[in-house]
């Protein structure tokens, strides 16, 4: 084979081919930043329905925390809608009705918390109850959860007993309060108490629902432990809450979320 057709074919072992042009490294996409979402007020009054919801515009400001808030108000509205369309053009006996109002609890360059707090009706003797918390991190851009803050299974536990004590004393005031004795009051407290008791086993979705209670130098001194209706009493008894201070939750709050509360 003559030298110049040995020039001309590829090989392994002749070294790289200067004039090819080089592999450059696959580049990271660039993530985009979230798009900005309105939180525009609602108000609707129809002849069959009622609807209000309210925002805290400052929450605008973490497109994915006003997100969450869209979507929990759009999904009791698209709720409230269903039935009435199951009305079939029928007038109901009290209009429907959907009053919802968002509040900012907390907003510092740490934590933003914010409240949902409202009623469905859509029949009956009363409406269902509406009752959630957001607890926002800005420096991270998430949402914090009671099963990221306590990832540990003992720390329901812990939780379990200090809301239960909490909740057992303040049903003796009212029974108290109420002047309750005898028959009554043993029923009373042996109802409620196990409702109590079951709303509070110590499993993460029981205590899902939380605000921070912060000091003046914005730390988390506490948190507010937030039962609607029902789940640890009757309807009548409404949202019932619980406060457990910081140096009770310490041992059991991970790591990486310490240096948010007091001591951590």
């Amino acid at each position: 084979m003559s030298l110049l057709l040995l020039a001309l074919l590829p090989g392994c072992d002749r070294g790289p081919n200067l004039t090819m042009p080089a592999v450059q490294a696959p580049v990271a996409p660039v993530e985009a930043p979230p798009a900005a979402v309105s939180l525009e007020d609602v108000v609707e009054t129809k002849p069959d329905y009622i609807i209000g919801i309210s925002f805290p515009q400052s929450a605008a400001k973490y497109p994915g925390l006003a997100q969450a808030l869209k979507t929990y108000a759009d999904a009791a509205k698209s709720e409230l809608m269903q039935a009435v369309a199951g009305l079939q053009g029928k007038k109901p006996t009290a209009p429907y009705d959907l009053s919802l109002s968002f509040t900012g609890l907390v907003d510092t360059p740490e934590v933003m918390a914010v409240a949902a707090d409202g009623s469905s009706y859509t029949g009956g003797d009363h409406g269902n109850p509406l009752v959630a918390r957001f607890v926002w991190l800005p420096k991270t851009q998430k949402m914090l959860t009671a099963q990221a803050l306590f990832p540990a299974a003992n720390a329901w536990q812990v939780i379990s007993d200090a809301s239960r004590e909490q909740l057992a004393t303040k049903l003796s005031q009212r029974l108290d309060a109420d002047e309750l004795e005898g028959a009554e009051r043993a029923q009373r407290l042996q109802n409620s108490s196990r409702m109590i008791d079951d709303g509070t086993s110590p499993k993460a979705e029981n205590f899902a629902q939380f605000e921070p209670v912060m000091d003046v130098g914005g730390r988390i001194r506490a948190l507010r432990f937030v039962f609607p209706p029902y789940q640890v009493g009757p309807y009548v008894d409404g949202t019932r809450t619980v406060d457990i201070p910081a140096r009770m939750l310490l041992p059991i709050v991970a790591p990486e979320y310490k240096t948010l509360f007091i001591g951590g």
